[in-house]
């Protein structure tokens, strides 16, 4: 089979009443693109799966990845990434927050940008998130924004297009999802950001709250800024 021009990967995990809608929406957002979906299912103990499956024959570009084990959304996305067959990735989150509307343009960029930009990130406008919900990202945000210098207003947000071959060259650690513009500059790459639209989450139930992910994102930045003091740019290359 010849490879197709975008992948959109999806980490799922006891997301059954939003994974298949959400792959209809792809599709419909993807029409006439030579695309693939890959949902990468994280050990869902629901019928994630399942329904997935069932939809699968109206939509044959839709591929079905299963972890044994729960892994987390990071490693799920790692796992999406390595399945891909396109050169232009799109992530986008499992809970339907996403729209699936916005990433058409933003893998469209990406495509008809330069080599160097590796990235096309999503900044959400009018989040639909509960107050406490903004307020502590607007913080960790800010936090990890000014120690980073990574440009960054919004890092946890799903939908992103990157390339693939940059993706997969980025050391792995659990969380490395919000740290990829970082870690991408970090390889001397650039990267842009446009705003795209959220939506309130309409089933199912989130996988974070604000203490849990304060008291990992810590000791995330530190792992950070000590892999970017470990770093060194070896300037162009050219084989003569």
């Amino acid at each position: 089979m010849l490879a197709p021009s975008y992948s959109i990967v999806v980490p799922v995990f006891n997301e059954e009443g939003a994974a298949a809608p959400l792959a209809r929406e792809i599709a419909a957002a993807f029409d006439g693109m030579d695309y693939e979906m890959v949902f990468v299912d994280d050990a869902s103990l629901d019928q994630t799966v399942s329904t997935l499956l069932q939809v699968r024959g109206e939509l044959p570009r839709l591929r079905v990845v299963r972890h044994s084990q729960n892994a987390g959304q990071s490693r799920a996305i790692r796992t999406g990434v390595m399945a891909a067959r396109a050169p232009i990735v799109v992530t986008l989150d499992g809970d339907g927050q996403n729209d699936p509307a916005d990433g058409p343009r933003l893998a469209r960029r990406l495509m008809e940008s330069p080599p160097l930009l590796a990235m096309v990130g999503g900044r959400r406008t009018k989040r639909q998130d509960s107050a406490g919900k903004r307020l502590a990202s607007r913080i960790g945000n800010g936090v990890r924004k000014r120690l980073l210098n990574d440009h960054a207003d919004d890092t946890g947000c799903g939908l992103k297009a990157i390339r693939r071959e940059v993706f997969l060259r980025l050391p792995y650690f659990d969380h490395i999802h919000r740290y990829l513009p970082a870690m991408i500059l970090r390889e001397g790459f650039e990267i842009a950001f446009e705003d795209v639209s959220h939506r309130p989450r309409i089933t199912g139930a989130s996988k974070y709250n604000n203490l849990g992910r304060a008291l990992v994102s810590f000791s995330d930045v530190l792992g950070v800024l000590w892999l970017d003091t470990r770093s060194k740019s070896p300037g162009v290359l050219r084989e003569e």
